[in-house]
Parts: C-alpha cells; structure tokens; sequence
C-alpha cells in the first residue's frame, strides 16, 4: 500500500484526531508532531500549522515549517511528518530538517521510508539543498529509512545520528 504525504485539512480531523489518540494510547514517539495530545484541538492546530509555514506566530525556539500527515489509500492517517523549513541551533545539533512518525501498528509497510521520499521532494521546492535528518542510534527502522533516501552519516552524538541527504541527488 502507498501513502500520501499531505497538509491536512478541515476534512481530515477525525482520521488525524483518531491517529494521535492511538498514538498517545501505545505511548509511541510522536516525532514530527510539534503539539501536545493533551491540549490538542484540531481547527486550533491546522490554524497554527498554516501560520508556522509562513514563520508566524511560532512558539520560542521554533523556526518555520510545514506540517504533513501520512494518509494511506483508504484515507486513514498512518503518520506525521513535519519539515523544518530552516534550522536554528537546537535543530542543527538535535533535531534536523524532517521529524516523522508512524503509527505502531503501520510500521513496517515502507510508510515512512515513501514519505521521506516525498519530502526530500517538498524540501527541494522549498529551497532547501541539504537536508539534516536524524536518528537514534537504538532505531535501526529510522536508519533504513535514512539509508534508503540517501542519507550520509556525518558523525553520531550522544547516541544520536546524523544524516545529511542532498535533495537534488535524491530521485
């Protein structure tokens, strides 16, 4: 199966409402989703994701991005994934261009190796050459993924690696 990697809209509330419930309930990473599941209202965030993408009003510390979800072919969200349009000096160290996550019972399937694919694609149209992208060293999955879009390891820190994928040699 395929997926999607998309902006959410006002049509998608329950799929995306439905996947961070069963996230918050595996008590998986929700990497790529920038707002707490306890104070969650979907209009208030598609609010506040259509505002960062432009640069306004972004918490402190945080730099523009764009918010996609993972949408499988029968429409159900399987993932986020969140491109960070610039880096500042926590993202440079830490966080990377690109955070995603897949839901527990989704992985597996290639999801997110296809959406990092899709937003190596994203990247490129927003101007960004050199994506930064980062893993744990404990998850071998995300390092495949990595891998499988041509990430380069430059070095790992504190159990943390980090890959840099030039965004105009990936196909």
């Amino acid at each position: 199966m395929n997926i999607t990697l998309r902006i959410p809209a006002e049509h998608d509330a329950a799929a995306v409402t439905a996947l961070l419930d069963e996230l918050t309930a595996a008590g998986s990473d929700t990497d790529g989703f920038w707002h707490g599941a306890d104070t969650f209202i979907y209009t208030d965030w598609l609010a506040a994701c259509r505002e960062a993408a432009h640069g306004r009003g972004l918490p402190e510390g945080f730099v523009p991005y764009v918010q996609y979800v993972m949408f499988a072919d029968n429409g159900q969200a399987v993932g986020f994934l969140n491109l960070r349009l610039q880096l500042n000096d926590f993202l440079r160290e830490i966080g990377g261009h690109i955070g995603y996550c897949v839901h527990p019972a989704q992985r597996g399937k290639g999801y997110a190796k296809q959406a990092l694919h899709q937003a190596i694609s994203e990247a490129r149209r927003h101007g960004i050459g050199r994506l930064l992208v980062t893993c744990r060293s404990s998850n071998p999955a995300s390092r495949r993924v990595i891998l499988a879009n041509g990430g380069a390891l430059e070095d790992i820190r504190d159990g943390l690696e980090r890959y840099w994928i030039d965004s105009a040699k990936a196909v």
